[in-house]
């Protein structure tokens, strides 16, 4: 029997997905269904890997990339999401497939069959397909050049080029090189950093993504963390771990 786990937070859409599993192979055992990444967590902490994991990405409490920080999961996962946008950060787990809903059943059948060549190729599927998802995403610039942002009720772009940092507080702001704060239509800096360019922009600390051209210089901490300091008109510093030193500096001088 294959256990198969299903992690979805929308109970009529994880019934459909049992029933539509049921019909493509009678070999599928549902061991069980989730609904939030705080109950995943627990239930991993809990229970052996199941064998496959079919795993909603917008979940009630967070997003499941959340789960997979808390975690170790080892099973091969296929993620189920609304939104396409999640599509790189999706690739760097175990993933083996990434499914839109609503869900095909034609679809489906395409993201089993994927776990069949995981099984039989002991997992090298999913190096190969990581490899070949770099390779489409940079032939495809998969880096944003404008991010949206909330503004009077409405939505507006701000120019990537226009933006000085990221901040993370309560909610994720854009603050612009002007000082102009905006709320960010984003839910993660996680899922922030995967569209912002490395060439352009720095995940400073868990808090900041940094532009290299708000820099105005760098200075050391007494803990061996560095400081970057803004240009105006920000008068603020920067933590960057003692960890992240080395990095940061090769990423300023390249």
């Amino acid at each position: 029997m294959i256990k198969t786990l299903i992690i979805e937070d929308e109970p009529l859409v994880a019934k459909d997905l049992m029933h539509q599993l049921k019909k493509l192979n009678e070999e599928i055992e549902i061991i069980t269904t989730l609904s939030s990444t705080a109950e995943a967590i627990e239930w991993f902490q809990n229970n052996p890997q199941p064998d496959l994991i079919f795993m909603d990405i917008q979940l009630s409490d967070g997003v499941s990339f959340d789960i997979l920080k808390a975690v170790k999961v080892t099973a091969p996962i296929i993620f189920t999401t609304a939104y396409d946008q999640y599509a790189i950060q999706a690739f760097k787990h175990n993933s083996i497939d990434y499914l839109l809903k609503p869900i095909d059943a034609e679809e489906l059948q395409h993201a089993f069959d994927q776990y069949n060549i995981y099984i039989s190729e002991s997992g090298d599927f999913t190096v190969k397909i990581k490899g070949l998802l770099a390779k489409l995403s940079e032939a495809a610039g998969k880096y944003k050049e404008r991010f949206m942002v909330q503004t009077r009720n409405t939505l507006m772009p701000v120019p990537a080029s226009d933006i000085a940092y990221f901040s993370k507080e309560e909610l994720i702001y854009i603050y612009t090189k002007e000082n102009q704060r905006y709320l960010s239509e984003n839910n993660s800096m996680e899922e922030l950093e995967e569209f912002c360019d490395p060439k352009l922009f720095y995940r400073a600390n868990r808090q900041v993504i940094i532009n290299v051209d708000m820099i105005e210089r760098v200075k050391s901490s007494y803990n061996g963390k560095l400081l970057a300091v803004l240009k105006p008109p920000f008068a603020m510093e920067i933590d960057i771990s003692r960890e992240k030193a080395s990095d940061f500096k090769e990423w300023l001088d390249s």
